[in-house]
């Protein structure tokens, strides 16, 4: 059966403008790690795709590495695209990525002109595109030039395989060069994709977010419900059917200690209030900051997006809510901050 998008699938969807760039992206952005890879059939990913297009959802994202196994997240994608999502291709912001490890030598990660040009042509391949609408580099690397990485962003931009080009995880400081060396290259750094929630402040306490307003780069937050923490399933210490239980997941014993547990119970009151359930209120909390264009969310089921999308019937916080919310998870913050080879958590 021929797939045809819901007719009214932009009726719901908030889009927002992507700092001071034309692109708009809508708020709940979906993320391809870990649910799509190689453990997951077509049928089942298409009905949560399908679903996600059908109610606004436009911009999906990827990275060389999403799987497991690495490349596969890219590879259902292209398929998806090939069999249903054709016609649609000018509708969609499709991003991609490269950084972390994706093949043996020393051209196979980090942030060299060499390794982030071959990874976004083998990227194209397994999608089956042309060119990406956003192309990121996925995290700083220390050992290069920043020169050569921003120059190899501006080089995929130029080339005609990336319309717009972004950082992901990038510090203040880092983030500010970024934005001028392209600039001076005639390029735009127009997103940066940092990890945040409201147990993870990381670019608050750094002032990132506050160089991307000032800046005009627009920003997406990815992990804005901590891994799943934040739906209050690890509370109690339950793991059975959870990422505590998935041998690829990335998720740590830090991250479900009992004071970050007990903050999320604190912050159930609050959801319940509001008439949310905890991921639309964790989600709220994420986009009531200006500076941030989207929240990228990832899901195993339709149910999960269901939920994540229910968000956009109440995003509005008001000033004793944010309070209440910061007293609530004041003891429970995750120490995460950004390291080029990796987060230490």
């Amino acid at each position: 059966m021929t797939y045809r998008a819901d007719p009214a699938r932009y009726g719901a969807m908030s889009y927002r403008r992507c700092g001071k760039s034309g692109l708009k992206l809508p708020a709940i952005s979906l993320g391809l790690w870990q649910n799509f890879g190689g453990t997951r059939d077509y049928p089942s990913a298409f009905e949560i795709l399908g679903y996600a297009f059908d109610n606004g959802i436009t911009h999906f994202d990827l990275a060389n590495n999403y799987g497991p196994p690495p490349g596969s997240s890219e590879e259902l994608f292209g398929q998806v695209l090939a069999r249903d999502f054709r016609p649609y291709r000018d509708e969609m912001i499709i991003s991609t990525k490269a950084g972390y490890h994706m093949w043996d030598g020393p051209y196979g990660e980090f942030g060299s002109r060499k390794y982030l040009l071959a990874s976004l042509d083998q990227s194209l391949k397994r999608m089956g595109l042309d060119y990406v609408d956003i192309f990121y580099s996925h995290r700083y690397d220390p050992e290069t030039p920043l020169e050569e990485t921003m120059g190899a962003l501006a080089h995929a931009v130029r080339s005609g395989r990336a319309l717009y080009v972004g950082i992901s995880s990038y510090p203040e400081h880092e983030t500010r060069e970024a934005h001028r060396i392209l600039k001076e290259m005639g390029v735009a750094l127009t997103i940066h994709q940092p990890s945040y929630s409201v147990l993870n402040r990381w670019i608050e306490d750094d002032k990132t977010i506050d160089a991307c307003g000032e800046l005009g780069i627009g920003m997406i937050a990815f992990s804005p419900l901590a891994q799943g923490v934040l739906s209050g399933k690890y509370n109690r210490g339950k793991k059975e059917g959870t990422r505590a239980g998935d041998t690829h997941s990335t998720l740590r014993e830090s991250h479900i200690e009992p004071r970050v547990l007990d903050a999320v119970e604190k912050l159930g009151p609050i959801a319940e209030k509001r008439g949310q359930s905890m991921v639309q209120l964790a989600l709220s909390w994420v986009l009531r900051r200006d500076e941030m264009t989207s929240a990228l969310v990832g899901v195993r089921t339709l149910d999960q997006l269901r939920d994540n999308l229910g968000v956009l019937k109440n995003l509005e916080l008001t000033v004793e809510e944010i309070a209440a919310i910061d007293q609530a998870t004041a003891g429970g913050l995750m120490e995460l901050h950004p390291r080029p080879s990796g987060w230490l958590r």
